[in-house]
């Protein structure tokens, strides 16, 4: 005998229910020890209320880091849109060369981000690496890639590209593939002209799958970690420390364990707005998109 029929629907949601409390717990728990300043120089902390929020917002390293991070969100999220777009615009078109290309676009984001990361690292190498190599004929090699400050931020943003642009490009060619037919054959009885038919037709009703790509990348790179300690460790300098390095940094390295969690609230809190605001942009860009077909 199964269950009592009264009984299922409360083990239906158990699962669900369980995944909650096990995201919750952690990040109540967390919480709570912002209000302290737990740290391993002190073993019997005080509380101190939000202390430790004052004190982060009230240094300009605090700033620097979020500055950082949203350039690195906005430079990365922008670019692998329109560089996937323009892949999935282009694998669209039925060929031989196109079906074997899909097959190669997943090849970044079957390796892990750290390894592309080190990977990088070699190769932007100003001595020794072959980016440099490749670029001496015509006369740029020797570049300090990950050596200034400028140069670290993009070449991350670079990495971040090279390997989450195809995720973006899977996403719109899904989204290509999936509009219908009619309105694109009577633009094209029409004489209506590619640049039109993309502006008017196709960018209007595949913008749903991109704004979706946008809010996966945008939220994703806020919380970057992996590719930029991977490649500059932050640096040089604050250049690419972001918030996500400076919690590690002052959480781990410096024992400052409170004051660490603390920057990774306020982190929480910068992504669920962004995502908030998104999600609900989604919404009408869905229901304009439905009025277009």
């Amino acid at each position: 005998m199964g269950p009592r029929p009264a009984l299922r629907p409360y083990l239906l949601v158990l699962p669900a229910l369980l995944l909650t409390c096990g995201i919750l717990y952690p990040f109540g728990l967390g919480l709570f020890y912002t209000l302290f300043d737990f740290s391993a120089s002190r073993p019997r902390p005080g509380l101190v209320g939000f202390g430790n929020y004052r004190t982060m917002l009230g240094e300009g390293a605090f700033w620097n880091s979020a500055w950082v991070t949203v350039l690195y969100a906005v430079g990365a999220a922008a670019a692998e849109t329109v560089l996937g777009v323009s892949v999935a615009l282009l694998l669209h078109r039925s060929s031989r060369i196109g079906r074997v290309l899909e097959k190669i676009l997943i090849l970044p984001l079957m390796i892990a981000p750290v390894i592309a990361a080190i990977m990088w690292k070699l190769m932007l190498q100003p001595s020794v690496g072959v980016v440099n190599h490749l670029l001496r004929p015509v006369g740029l090699g020797g570049v300090q890639w990950t050596d200034t400050p400028a140069g670290a931020l993009l070449s991350s943003i670079a990495v971040d590209v090279w390997v989450y642009t195809p995720f973006v490009a899977i996403l719109a060619l899904a989204g290509l593939r999936s509009l219908p037919a009619s309105p694109f054959e009577a633009a094209a009885v029409d004489g209506a002209g590619w640049w039109y038919t993309f502006r008017r037709l196709t960018l209007p009703m595949l913008w749903p799958y991109v704004l979706v790509a946008v809010i996966f990348r945008f939220m994703d790179s806020l919380k970057v970690f992996d590719i930029i300690y991977a490649l500059t460790e932050g640096g040089p300098g604050d250049s690419t420390m972001v918030l996500q390095i400076r919690a590690y940094l002052e959480a781990i390295r410096f024992q400052r364990y409170s004051f660490g969690i603390s920057y990774t609230i306020v982190l929480w809190a910068v992504v669920y707005l962004a995502a908030m605001v998104l999600v609900r942009h989604l919404g009408r860009v869905q229901r304009k998109a439905a009025e277009a077909r």
